[in-house]
């Protein structure tokens, strides 16, 4: 499961872009989602790695 955490953002980020594309808008103006989801999927792998290592599992 923790191997493909990184799916996580490039999914969003992905998902984003299209609904960008579909929509009429260029990427500088949604900018500011791909921070927001960059900020999110960051925050998720430090509160996974830090269930981890409180468990004490081994990746």
């Amino acid at each position: 499961m923790i191997r493909f955490l990184f799916l996580i953002p490039v999914v969003l980020c992905v998902l984003w872009w299209v609904y960008l594309s579909v929509n009429g808008h260029t990427l500088k103006q949604g900018r500011k989602g791909f921070i927001y989801i960059l900020i999110v999927s960051t925050f998720i792998a430090i509160v996974y790695s830090l269930m981890l290592w409180i468990t004490g599992r081994q990746f």
